[in-house]
């Protein structure tokens, strides 16, 4: 056995010393990761599932099938964002999109790929030219408690 290979099993034999002793010491409470996971569940709720509904459309294939247009909806329960996806004569995407919040900035991302774009005083923006792609918009709002990060649910356009 090398030297390299002994300090590994002394220093294994070592933690696992201290490890018991922190269980007798300080036992994980029993209700731990069951609290942890409705934690962690509701921070993310107004981030990763914002409720998405198909304002117009059977599905998200109406975009890439016969249909030019899609319709989405997302919301929070704070802010809603309405998106309105059309195909462009290049084969691209044209997204229209309104906030019914203060945006102080909107961003469509692809992946690495990232747009940028303005809300006007209305809350509407646009996103012209965007290839085809699993999306997401993020949102940095303004609201009565500050300011704050609103994320839509992944979508195909």
């Amino acid at each position: 056995m090398s030297i390299h290979n002994e300090d590994h099993v002394a220093d294994a034999a070592l933690f696992a010393r201290l490890r018991a002793v922190w269980e007798d010491v300080d036992p994980v409470p029993a209700d731990l990761i069951d609290r942890m996971v409705a934690a962690v569940a509701v921070e993310d709720l107004s981030r990763e599932y914002a409720l998405l509904t198909l304002v117009e459309s059977a599905g998200l294939s109406a975009v890439r099938g016969e249909s030019d247009t899609l319709t989405l909806q997302f919301s929070d329960g704070t802010t809603s964002v309405l998106l309105h996806v059309t195909a462009t004569e290049s084969g691209h995407r044209r997204i229209d999109g309104w906030v019914d919040g203060t945006a102080l900035a909107v961003r469509l991302a692809q992946g690495d790929r990232e747009w940028s774009a303005d809300a006007g005083e209305s809350g509407r923006f646009a996103f012209e030219e965007i290839p085809s792609a699993v999306s997401r918009i993020r949102l940095v709002v303004k609201d009565g408690d500050g300011v704050r990060e609103f994320r839509t649910p992944q979508f195909e356009v």
